[in-house]
């Protein structure tokens, strides 16, 4: 089962296609190269919210897409649930 996509091999990010649950040991796809990757959810994550792919600390870029989506506000683990408590736009 694919618990997520992501969208391009260096993203950081990827998007849940199902409800996520803590502790669930997840299934990605990475859509550009067709590999598959596992990690383990650290939090519940609703369908079609964000899920780190990797550490990212305060003043880092977030990559979905292939694209910066915005900078990270707050630590951001592995595995946990990426929106607008720890990420903000670059905008305003």
């Amino acid at each position: 089962m694919i618990h997520f996509l992501v969208h391009a091999k260096d993203d950081s990010v990827g998007v849940a296609a199902v409800d996520l649950k803590a502790g669930e040991k997840l299934t990605g796809l990475v859509m550009d190269t067709q590999e598959s990757i596992e990690i383990e959810a650290a939090m519940d994550i609703p369908l079609g919210h964000k899920i780190a792919l990797v550490e990212m600390k305060p003043g880092d870029t977030v990559i979905k897409y292939g694209h910066d989506i915005g900078q990270v506000v707050a630590d951001i683990k592995k595995g946990q649930h990426v929106h607008i408590h720890n990420l903000k736009t670059k905008r305003w």
